[in-house]
């Protein structure tokens, strides 16, 4: 029996066309790119001495890492508050909360950091409205700053610190914090002592996510920031433009792509178990003064034992500031989602303004602007490029992504999670380092400069969404339907089609959302890999905020922040039809 005839009998095999356009893609140039950085086959680590050499290149690389960890430590003191405060009210409002959070993530990077070039330019909304009120006399230097970089790049990164902080919160028993009160601990002492210890698998997942994505910022930092907040991807894809140095472009990717794998290595390891060592009290030392100051600790504890119980018992029934501290908590919770989604409404807002520049508020209303988009050739043939891209990659990537998924949650637990993390690479690994991996695949098959090019390379990231959010289905699928349905003579096929593909439908639609919009909005390796003989709506977007910015791009902004709002809505209405046919998938299967 042949290879393909064994693998297509296992369920690993149905992951086979996934890997496969992985490890052409990205993988195997992959590699090479690191042999390249070797100076392959010397083998040397000449690149990296002359790399470290240079004082700019050092100044760049370790400007990027505190970048990153300022965005980092600024997403977690916002996010953390805000996903308890989410965590913690009725199931109906933190369903619209999250709805609120999701909404912005889906919307075009490209939309949200264009919108803050009109919100922090000298004529944006800060400025002008500081000029109403007379506060200022002239505009404020609010952009092409390191600031304005923070700005930009937390509000991008916020929804994805937020989301991992929401579902580990969700899921702890808060009559653990309820045992703690009652026992007379105060709320602040439960909270650290029992929840915060509970909610730090969150806090790791949402920084190490947001950290290592930061590291591969590009549109961003150069849209919003000055000649001297320039990170090490910008520093990469001026070398790709310029000289195109492989051995030189290899290094600094690679280099990029170590801290990222460094952090990966010490972070993206599961700590479930420092949770229980978190609430065990630490064990005595041998040390004698350690010893004493233990003993003292342990006395001053028993004294106040029965003081802090009276206080608490006092306090229990006693009225507080309750009104007072929710009014707070909303108001901080309303603040963050202003936060989030203040650039989108500023884009529509501006997308009707009948100025001949950007100002804002607008000194009229007309639509001369959306006529401006559909009138220009080069508008809109670039945005029917993206949409035949888009289109491409969604089917390409919901059919192999959903097949992979289906696959992998029918193997060993080891093996699957081993296979995921590789299908993953492609969108936890800074973008950049993806994009030239992905250029010199292409280049070997002569696909640079091709709508199939750009595809195959939109697809690494889109296979990825469609596995993560199918496999999130299947999780909670109960496989005793399928099971009881082919006990009933249905084959698999039929099986599949009758039982499983309509409990499974709104993870597909969820995959397919995320991998059109992930295609839609991509700059960075669609820059690398068209060679300038494609240029897709995200591509004159980019050319359009960096050279003239045109007011068409507001109505095309706007329109693109419409996108994932009727794309939630698809979803919905496909997940509400799907649950009466989930009732009678089973009979169907038998009849």
């Amino acid at each position: 029996m042949s290879i393909p005839q064994k693998l297509s009998l296992k369920p690993v095999g149905l992951a086979v066309p996934a890997f496969a356009i992985l490890l052409a893609v990205f993988g195997i140039p992959m590699i090479r790119l690191f042999l390249t950085s070797l100076d392959a086959p010397a083998f040397s680590l000449a690149n990296y001495e002359a790399f470290f050499r240079q004082g700019a290149n050092v100044r760049v690389l370790f400007q990027t890492i505190e970048v990153s960890l300022v965005v980092t430590a600024i997403c977690v003191i916002i996010g953390y508050p805000t996903a308890y405060l989410m965590a913690s009210a009725p199931k109906n409002l933190r369903t619209a909360l999250i709805v609120l959070v999701v909404i912005p993530y889906l919307t075009s990077l490209l939309v949200r950091t264009y919108a803050w070039i009109v919100i922090l330019g000298d004529r944006g909304m800060v400025n002008n409205v500081l000029l109403e009120l007379g506060l200022i006399s002239s505009p404020l230097p609010l952009i092409y700053n390191r600031m304005a970089v923070y700005v930009g790049m937390v509000q991008i990164m916020l929804p994805l610190m937020i989301l991992p902080l929401v579902t580990v919160m969700v899921s702890i028993d808060r009559s653990l914090v309820a045992a703690a009160r009652s026992m007379g601990a105060q709320p602040s002492a439960a909270f650290w002592r029992v929840f915060f210890p509970l909610s730090l698998p969150g806090v790791r997942s949402g920084s190490l996510l947001v950290f290592v994505l930061c590291l591969g910022f590009y549109i961003t930092p150069a849209a919003l920031g000055g000649l001297r907040d320039a990170m090490l991807s910008t520093f990469i894809a001026a070398q790709v433009e310029t000289s195109f140095n492989m051995a030189r472009t290899a290094t600094s990717a690679f280099i990029l792509l170590g801290i990222a794998a460094v952090m990966l290595a010490i972070f993206g390891l599961d700590l479930a178990g420092t949770q229980g060592r978190a609430v065990r009290p630490m064990p005595e030392s041998s040390w004698k003064p350690v010893r004493l100051l233990s003993a003292i600790k342990r006395f001053s504890n028993e004294l106040a034992a029965s003081y802090r119980a009276k206080r608490w018992n006092a306090k229990l029934y006693q009225a507080s500031n309750i009104r007072r501290r929710t009014i707070a908590r909303a108001v901080f919770v309303v603040s963050v989602m202003l936060f989030l989604l203040l650039p989108s409404v500023v884009v529509v807002i501006m997308s009707f303004s009948a100025g001949e520049f950007l100002t804002f508020p607008p000194p009229g209303i007309s639509l001369k602007w959306y006529r401006s988009f559909f009138d220009d050739p080069s508008w809109t043939g670039a945005a029917l490029t993206s949409v035949e891209i888009g289109v491409a990659v969604t089917i390409l990537s919901t059919i192999v992504g959903t097949l992979a998924a289906y696959g992998l949650n029918r193997t060993s637990p080891k093996l699957r999670s081993i296979l995921t993390l590789l299908l993953l690479a492609p969108i936890t690994l800074p973008s950049i380092v993806v994009g030239i991996s992905a250029y010199l695949g292409l280049l070997s098959f002569g696909l640079i400069g091709t709508k199939t090019g750009i595809a195959l390379t939109h697809s690494l990231g889109a296979i990825a969404y469609v596995v993560v959010i199918v496999s999130a289905t299947l999780a909670s699928f109960d496989r005793r339907l399928e099971q009881a349905a082919m006990s009933m003579r249905a084959g698999p096929l039929q099986t599949f089609k009758r039982v499983t593909l309509p409990l499974i439908r709104p993870g597909i639609m969820g995959g397919a959302l995320f991998a059109f919009l992930h295609s839609f909005d991509e700059v960075v390796k669609t820059s690398l890999v068209s060679g300038l003989s494609i240029r897709t709506l995200p591509l004159k977007m980019w050319e359009n905020i960096r050279h003239e910015i045109d007011p068409t791009i507001a109505a095309v902004a706007s329109l693109l922040v419409l996108l994932p709002v009727l794309w939630l809505a698809a979803i919905y209405v496909t997940w509400w039809r799907s649950r009466p046919s989930a009732e009678h998938a089973l009979p169907d299967a038998a009849a």
